[in-house]
Formats: C-alpha cells, sequence, structure tokens
C-alpha cells in the first residue's frame, strides 16, 4: 500500500474514534430525563410546600391541554378526511387547518404560562435543573416527516 493511502486511511480512522468518543463524552454529559419510575417532582427535589403548590398549579394545567389535544385532534382527522375526500374541499381544508393552528397556539401559551408558574415555585438550582431538562428534549421529524422517509 502506498505511503500516503496509508496516512490517509490512518487519518480518517482517526477521525472516527475521535468522533465516536466525542459522541459518547457528549451524551454522558447531556443532561438527562429523570430515571423511569421517577417522577418530576422527584427529579427536581421538591420540598413538601413546594409539591403541594405544583400539584395544586398541575391539575388545571392538564386537564386544559388534554382537552386541547382532542380538539386538535378532531380537527386534524377532518382535515385528513377533506384531504382524502373523492373532491377535496380546500375551504374545509383550510378551516381545519385554521383551527388546528390556532388551538396550537392556545397550547403553547398554556405551556409557557404553567412554566413560569413553576419557575415561581423553583429554587434557582431547580430551575435550572427543569430548564436543562426542558432542553434536552429531543426535537425532530414529525410524524409526517417521518413517514415520507426512503
Amino acid at each position: 500500500m502506498k505511503p500516503i493511502l496509508l496516512r490517509t486511511a490512518l487519518a480518517l480512522s482517526l477521525l472516527i474514534n475521535l468522533g465516536v468518543i466525542g459522541a459518547v463524552a457528549y451524551r454522558a454529559a447531556a443532561p438527562s430525563a429523570p430515571p423511569p419510575g421517577e417522577t418530576l417532582p422527584r427529579h427536581l427535589q421538591l420540598s413538601a410546600e413546594q409539591l403541594h403548590r405544583w400539584h395544586e398549579s398541575e391539575a388545571g394545567f392538564l386537564k386544559q391541554i388534554g382537552a386541547g389535544a382532542n380538539q386538535i385532534r378532531v380537527h386534524r382527522d377532518r382535515m385528513i378526511h377533506a384531504i382524502f375526500a373523492d373532491t377535496p374541499d380546500q375551504k374545509l381544508i383550510d378551516s381545519e387547518r385554521t383551527a388546528i393552528a390556532r388551538l396550537q397556539d392556545e397550547q403553547q401559551k398554556l405551556v409557557i404560562a404553567q412554566l413560569l408558574r413553576e419557575r415561581e415555585l423553583l429554587q434557582p438550582v431547580q430551575r435550572e435543573r427543569l430548564a436543562q431538562l426542558l432542553l434536552a428534549q429531543p426535537v425532530g421529524p414529525t410524524t409526517i416527516e417521518q413517514l415520507h422517509r426512503d
């Protein structure tokens, strides 16, 4: 084998190994979700008073988020049926799309309001732990994007 090819192969192998080591180190250093079986309040190490306030705040929020998710599902299903009807109804499709966008905006506002309430009852270290946990949540392709991959 020629020396230039040998050096190139060695350099390439070294880069791949460094990449693997870097990825392992990154995953080890990244904040992770609470271990299975550990709740978010336990992960944040909430005091008894904080836990009481957390549950008070969370109850209404979860009901609203669930109701909004159900409404989004209804509009999504109507939109899909309209898209795949024998004769697609563009007005209905646009109407359902607009309703979904409005509901998703409402959902985002609910989540932000809840996070602000939670922020107020957390200590700085707990806030940082929650922020890191949220930042570590995967953001990836949507279901529709995944369905359309080769």
